[in-house]
């Protein structure tokens, strides 16, 4: 029997709501309460990067385990139990003082948030979809995108009316309360579960190691880490870095809304362009604004060339963002999907564990971020070249069910 509604969208939908419920545990979440933190634990910036450092790079080792877990137990026990560690977490925090106790949270909502909830909501959204996977990341990005978008506000305007801790107590009570519930109740592991035949199928995907032994895949993983290390610098010191320029934290936050609303339609018509145009050169494209945007990063002056850096760091995020959740399932295959994407999913986040320090390093050695910029760019574009003429993995015969959108 085959289902009107196919469910693999039901589970899109969670998936994406799991994707926000990360925000405590990723670098533009912490970005809302850094300053409130530095003050909390007496810290400058360069230690508070060190710390952020040394707890992303142990949450990032939680991306190889739940990939495996994924692969072995499904994604709905292995999500389910996740985002209510998140959430215990988080609402542990919420009430922390000592420096100790603070740091083994924020290693914590690193590694359940940023590394084991995102390669879960990522895997199962790749398991349900094959031929339309392109454009059904594309629309995933953009739920991810509009619930942030929806988030950031909501926990901003909490935390500079009832403080950072009792913003952080509301987030985790809806990870324990809220999506932890859903979770069980509706995500569904295989599509045989929503009763959708499994057709003949005579190629099991890449394994881990075949993986890896593919050009495509370190072109797509050391891109896609590029980004996360280049994002994740920016957005937890953008506001310092816009100040730099004469511009105050009213610019900062318009300047973050441009970018995220561009990345939204970017997040669209990537996964549209990813279904037209083969994906490397998607990608390529995608690295190539990112250069251009921090090039014209160092050479904004006024509000226009702020709206105008805003655009293309959107445009390049989006896409990049798109090709990063739907090319590993597209290019080796659902059966080890889990595994794979948390090995591409580690060294995202082991980049963007460097981002933020080596931005603050440049920093306090050259009084300015210039320099930092211009060397990320050259090696962005290095990226750009290398995604544009990378040859793609051959695959005797995609998996097909059912029913499969």
């Amino acid at each position: 029997m085959k289902s009107k509604l196919y469910y693999g969208w039901v589970n899109l939908i969670i998936a994406a709501l799991a994707m926000v419920g990360t925000l405590p545990g990723r670098t533009q979440g912490l970005g809302l309460v850094t300053e409130p933190l530095l003050r909390d634990l007496h810290l400058d910036r360069v230690n508070y990067a060190t710390i952020n450092l040394i707890a992303t790079l142990i949450g990032a080792l939680f991306c190889l385990p739940v990939g495996r877990l994924v692969d072995r137990f499904g994604a709905r026990i292995v999500l389910t139990f996740t985002a209510l560690a998140l959430g215990v977490t988080v609402l542990a925090m919420s009430g922390m003082s000592a420096l100790v106790a603070m740091c083994i949270a924020i290693t914590l909502t690193r590694g359940l948030g940023q590394s084991a909830l995102s390669v879960v909501s990522l895997a199962l959204v790749g398991k349900w979809f094959s031929r339309r996977l392109n454009s059904a990341m594309g629309i995933y990005s953009l739920l991810v995108g509009v619930g942030f978008i929806t988030a950031f506000p909501i926990t901003g305007q909490a935390i500079l009316h009832s403080g950072w801790r009792v913003a952080w107590s509301y987030i985790g009570w809806f990870l324990i309360f809220g999506l932890t519930p859903l979770c069980w109740l509706f995500v569904r592991n295989r599509p045989e579960e929503a009763e959708l035949i499994l057709e003949e199928d005579d190629w099991s995907g890449m394994t881990l190691t075949q993986a890896m032994h593919s050009p495509a895949f370190w072109t797509f993983a050391l891109s896609s880490a590029m980004f996360g290390l280049i994002y994740s610098g920016i957005a937890l010191f953008n506001e310092s870095i816009l100040l730099e320029r004469g511009f105050d934290a009213a610019v900062y936050h318009s300047v973050l809304v441009i970018s995220t609303m561009v990345g939204l339609a970017a997040n669209f018509g990537g996964g549209w362009l990813a279904g037209k145009w083969p994906i490397q050169r998607v990608m390529g494209i995608g690295m190539a604004v990112l250069a251009l945007s921090l090039v014209m990063l160092p050479l904004v002056r006024t509000f226009p060339h702020v709206v105008v850096y805003g655009i293309a760091m959107g445009s390049a995020g989006g896409v990049v963002t798109v090709v990063f959740f739907s090319v590993w399932g597209q290019l080796f295959g659902r059966p080890h999907l889990g595994r794979i994407q948390g090995f591409a999913q580690m060294m995202t986040v082991f980049a963007s564990a460097i981002g933020p320090l080596l931005l603050a390093q440049t920093l306090k050695q050259t009084g300015s971020y210039n320099l930092i910029f211009n060397g990320l760019a050259m090696l962005v574009t290095l990226l750009a070249v290398a995604c544009w003429y990378v040859p793609l993995p051959q695959r005797s015969k995609s998996f097909v069910l059912a029913g499969l959108q």
